[in-house]
């Protein structure tokens, strides 16, 4: 790294001194750059937030009043001569790599991202740089994923032998982005569609901003559960096995996550069913991600940092562990409104 690179790396989160901006912070600050509106990356307490036009509804619901800027993707803010702009990332609706430009240094921190298009989220967009921040949430070769189209597949033929055997279809799914992609999958001649209202908060929102849903009917203490038998139920991860799920009576537990690729896990959490999907990249992914950058100096966060960036460093790449704040894809994370 040059003496004086334009990012540093703080505790109080990823620092462009020139600008005096911060990305994705976790500590209260000044102005704070954010690259999405999960909970890892968009916390409360900074005094001045920017983040993309498509990601403000839901950083406006999480976060309370604050002082928010929007940009267009791809638009150029120059703050203190330091180029600024927003780029597509693929992780959810209005998730950005956020690229900071000073003279001949690029840095592009990538925040978290896939590189599939899901038909939902605004797709991935390559944005060539000299140092490239990227996470590693799945950065094992064991992680593949499958093409979505045979997720679909698979779901809808678990929902099909549940319906047949006189069970509910249950599939736990994180509240932004998980859930709005599964739904988006989903073949609603099938049966109808029950939601967990924390997810039902979320499809709201998105509606909205225009970005169309099938039709989704939310669990409330007034809805009559045995006139929905043969549902498919949308809730988040927290609610799978609670005294709400046991509402429905018999029925099948699912978990659309990527940490389904590893053996065991499906069996510590007494699920039925695991579907391997996941909002971030896998292991080609990533690789492709990174090699189409052009970058030669490469940062690696949350996730196998040790493992990737000794791989990196092993194919030719500058690669070094930034220690963060970031959770990526937790299996253990329970999201604080799912109950």
């Amino acid at each position: 790294m040059a003496k004086d690179p334009l990012i540093k790396f703080t505790d109080r989160g990823i620092y462009c001194p020139r600008a005096d901006v911060y990305i994705d912070p976790w500590k209260p600050v000044a102005r704070a750059l954010i690259t999405h509106g999960h909970a890892d990356h968009a916390r409360p307490g900074h005094a001045h937030y920017m983040c993309t036009r498509s990601a403000a509804p839901i950083m406006r619901h999480r976060l309370g009043e604050i002082t928010l800027q929007t940009v267009r993707y791809g638009e150029v803010t120059c703050i203190n001569g330091v180029d600024v702009s927003f780029h597509p990332a693929g992780h959810v609706i209005g998730s950005a790599q956020i690229r900071l430009a000073y003279k001949d240094e690029v840095w592009v921190v990538s925040g978290d991202y896939k590189t599939e298009n899901d038909g939902v989220s605004e797709p991935f967009e390559t944005v060539r740089c000299t140092h490239f921040i990227t996470e590693c949430t799945f950065g094992l070769p064991i992680f593949k994923w499958q093409p979505q189209p045979d997720i679909a597949r698979d779901i809808h033929a678990w929902w099909a032998r549940n319906q047949a055997d006189g069970k509910t279809s249950m599939i736990g799914a994180y509240s932004l982005g998980k859930a709005q992609r599964i739904l988006s999958m989903l073949d609603t001649h099938i049966g109808p569609i029950l939601t967990h209202g924390a997810i039902e908060v979320s499809n709201g929102i998105l509606r909205k901003q225009g970005i169309t849903l099938p039709d989704t009917l939310q669990v409330t203490p007034e809805l009559d559960l045995k006139s929905h038998q043969g549902a498919m139920v949308l809730a988040p991860p927290a609610a799978l096995g609670s005294k709400w799920a046991r509402g429905f009576g018999p029925s099948s537990s699912g978990f659309a996550s990527g940490w389904m690729r590893l053996r065991g896990v499906r069996r510590r959490r007494a699920l039925d069913q695991g579907f391997v999907i996941s909002d971030h990249a896998d292991w080609t992914g990533l690789l492709e991600a990174i090699k189409n950058t052009s970058a030669e100096n490469v940062y690696v966060t949350h996730g196998y940092t040790d493992i990737f960036a000794r791989h990196l460093n092993s194919i030719g790449y500058n690669a070094a562990i930034v220690e963060t704040d970031f959770q990526g894809e937790d299996i253990q994370a329970e999201e604080s409104e799912a109950l």
